[in-house]
């Protein structure tokens, strides 16, 4: 009772506060269970619901640019409402390949953790093969309802193999893993992607940043190369992001209809 007629003395604004510090301490307490106990939001089994698509989290290639993929986060929340966010790599983007791996889970942990229903992950460049480690090494294979790739060196990239040979102190860990048949290129390769997660990769044939370009072709996902879909496209590697056209697949493939090859060029 004593309790009862102190709070009903206390001011409004003193109430709110009080309540608001609760929540906070609560919250607190929450996380620390989590941590402590290995309790996860996101789901650890099964796979997302097709029909319920939450937050799309994008993922910046090596360096962790994040200027083309603003531009697509906006467009995805315009033309879906849905909520976007396109992630800040460790460091400098040019670190360990399974480190930023980790900065998708816990990206994707707090998704679930505010109550996504799932995530649809966009990975651009080395973004991509971010993308396929935290499916196949962190959970994402129970945790994404779709994954798109955007010029994303599957298995590797020319470029990161003559770094590696012409000057080693000057290729970062990152462009290390992605030179062709690197050890952890190798162990991906053996990881195929799950049959129940539907996975968009476009590529366009004039990239000369992954060479080849089909180096993004992966087993198991609906591969598209831009130029055969859209004879005449001018994009180049850094242009992915923002083409109309891709920007049309990507919109195509973040929806709820099952994912196909275009019959054609598609209009953003």
């Amino acid at each position: 009772m004593r309790i009862t007629a102190w709070w009903r003395g206390i001011s409004p604004r003193r109430r709110l506060l009080l309540s608001g510090a609760g929540a906070a301490v609560v919250t607190v307490l929450v996380a620390a269970v989590a941590a402590t106990t290995g309790t996860s939001a996101a789901p650890r089994t099964g796979v997302p619901d097709q029909s319920r698509p939450g937050p799309v989290l994008l993922v910046p290639g090596y360096g962790g640019g994040q200027g083309g993929l603003d531009v697509l986060a906006a467009r995805i929340r315009q033309a879906t409402g849905r909520s976007t966010e396109v992630l800040t790599l460790a460091g400098d983007g040019t670190g360990d390949l399974l480190e930023q791996a980790g900065v998708l889970a816990e990206a994707v942990e707090r998704a679930y953790a505010r109550g996504a229903p799932s995530v649809d992950v966009v990975g651009y460049s080395a973004g991509g093969v971010v993308a396929r480690l935290w499916v196949s090494r962190e959970g994402g294979d129970h945790q994404a309802r779709r994954v798109v790739t955007l010029g994303a060196p599957m298995h590797g990239t020319g470029l990161a193999a003559a770094g590696t040979a012409l000057d080693p102190g000057a290729c970062p860990v990152a462009c290390r893993q992605l030179a062709p048949g690197s050890s952890l290129l190798q162990e991906l390769a053996k990881e195929p992607i799950p049959a129940t997660l539907p996975w968009l990769s476009v590529w366009t044939e004039r990239d000369e940043t992954v060479t080849p370009p089909d180096s993004a072709r992966l087993d198991g996902a609906v591969n598209v190369a831009l130029q055969q879909v859209c004879p005449g496209n001018q994009a180049r590697h850094g242009d992915l992001p923002t083409d109309p056209a891709v920007t049309a697949l990507v919109l195509q493939a973040l929806g709820t209809t099952p994912l196909e090859a275009p019959a054609g060029c598609l209009s953003s």
